[in-house]
């Protein structure tokens, strides 16, 4: 009996201390401030710039924290440097969308949320960006939206959103409404883009200079703001959604930018090239999907990316510039769209197509190939071309090419003026009575018989009906 009323007197004290714990208030964290106690309005009218610089270096100056913009429409006159260690944070917990000024009765920038307005620097380019992050410095759950850039003409100039400095940076469920310039994410290492939205309207993000593996994730660049004739038109032969130039290992992983003049830029800067893991690319209603002006030798491995370019004089979902001398491999990407060709490659370099889908191209009927390559090393192998017209096109300067178990709708049209080692076979096309075959050129075309393999090193040459050579 005395041992079940101890027991007893334990569970009662037990409970209430437990409920004690529950109703205590909690403490107030002494790393979060607001900028609400540093005098900044929120009221769309009154210039916010001092208050909210004054509430970020309090903190870095603490050693770090968070600085809260809770609800409210805040406007900048000027930009802010956000200290290594500090977050700025909205509140949104995801990343919102706004296209109520493109589509009446959809939520506005100014309606809900925490929304930055941001004006200075309007007519150029040059200048700080609005948002300066640092070493292990975040920007989160905000709006970014330029009040007096106008929806239906030529966009104004403005200086970069958002740029991303030091060790770690990070911007995560951001709105980018309507910036001249995204993310400047530059001279940096580690630097983590995610859950980023909204229409950039010249560069989207540009990566350069980085020496130490960078992330973008779920980033979806979409005419939510305007589309309006005058400024889409502009943005479609000027923009430029994705830019890479020097990054070592760069991990991109679910983007998608839509009305660009090109989707995804890749080129030489100052400091060199890319190499990196790019998964779940989505680029549409370009004029270049892919650019490629050069890479590193150990790659760009594209997968599972979707690819449509329909705009401009010369639509082509994949262009390789003259003077590449890396490697590029696509694999398991769908290219699709009313183009004038799937991909055009020069330069020295190699690059490969591998379980590819492609359809829609030669829109005019002018006869051209699917693949166009002047120079270099192609690999395309397991490919499904589905439509009846010219597949593959070699060029002279063509120093090694495998074309092998590729699907052809129609009958199979691989025109070869290689005079280097070109290994064709193993491809299945519709069969017809005779063969198609393309005798211009100082090489051989691809197999006159659907199905039939044909080898050229030297002068060896395997061309007609299968069972022999005539």
């Amino acid at each position: 009996m005395n041992r079940l009323t101890r027991t007893h007197r334990l569970v009662v004290a037990a409970l209430v201390v437990a409920a004690s714990c529950a109703s205590a208030p909690a403490e107030d964290r002494t790393d979060v401030y607001n900028v609400r106690d540093y005098g900044a309005q929120g009221d769309g009218a009154t210039d916010d710039t001092a208050a909210f610089q004054q509430a970020l270096n309090a903190v870095g100056k603490a050693g770090g924290g968070i600085v809260e913009a809770p609800r409210g429409v805040y406007r900048f006159a000027g930009h802010l440097n956000v200290p290594p260690g500090v977050t700025l944070a909205g509140v949104w917990p995801s990343v919102p969308a706004h296209n109520g000024l493109r589509d009446r009765g959809l939520p506005k920038p100014t309606d809900d949320g925490t929304t930055f307005l941001v004006t200075e620097g309007a007519g150029s380019e040059e200048g700080p960006p609005f948002v300066t992050l640092n070493t292990n410095s975040t920007l989160t759950g905000v709006v970014l939206y330029y009040p007096e850039q106008i929806a239906d003409d030529v966009p104004k100039p403005y200086p970069w959103a958002i740029a991303m400095r030091g060790k770690n940076p990070a911007v995560l469920d951001v709105e980018l409404l309507n910036p001249f310039g995204g993310i400047d994410a530059t001279r940096n290492e580690r630097h983590l883009i995610r859950n980023v939205h909204g229409q950039p309207l010249r560069r989207g993000i540009l990566v350069d200079g980085i020496f130490d593996i960078g992330r973008l994730e779920n980033v979806h660049f979409n005419p939510w703001w305007s589309v309006k004739p005058k400024l889409l038109q502009w943005q479609i032969e000027n923009g430029e959604a994705f830019i890479f130039g020097r990054s070592d290992w760069e991990y991109v992983l679910n983007t998608f930018c839509f009305g660009y003049r090109v989707g995804y830029k890749f080129m030489r800067s100052e400091a060199g090239v890319c190499n990196g893991n790019f998964l779940g690319l989505g680029a549409d209603a370009c004029c270049t999907a892919v650019l490629v002006e050069q890479s590193a030798p150990y790659g760009l491995l594209i997968t599972n990316g979707q690819f449509v370019a329909f705009h401009g004089p010369d639509p082509t979902m994949v262009e390789v510039a003259e003077g590449h001398k890396g490697s590029v491999r696509f694999a398991n990407c769908a290219f699709w769209g009313p183009c004038q060709q799937i991909a055009r490659v020069s330069g020295d370099g190699t690059v490969g197509f591998s379980d590819c889908t492609f359809t829609q191209w030669d829109k005019d009927g002018e006869g051209r190939h699917a693949i166009q390559v002047e120079s270099g090393t192609v690999l395309v192998r397991g490919c499904e071309f589905r439509q009846a017209r010219p597949q593959v096109e070699l060029g002279e300067g063509v120093r090694r090419a495998v074309i092998t178990g590729n699907v052809f709708s129609g009958p199979a049209h691989v025109t070869n003026r290689s005079r280097g080692d070109v290994q064709v076979a193993n491809n299945a096309a519709e069969r017809k009575p005779e063969a198609e075959v393309d005798e211009s050129g100082p090489g051989w075309p691809e197999h006159g018989w659907p199905g039939h393999g044909m080898q050229r090193r030297g002068l060896l040459r395997d061309r007609g009906r299968p069972g022999g050579r005539r």
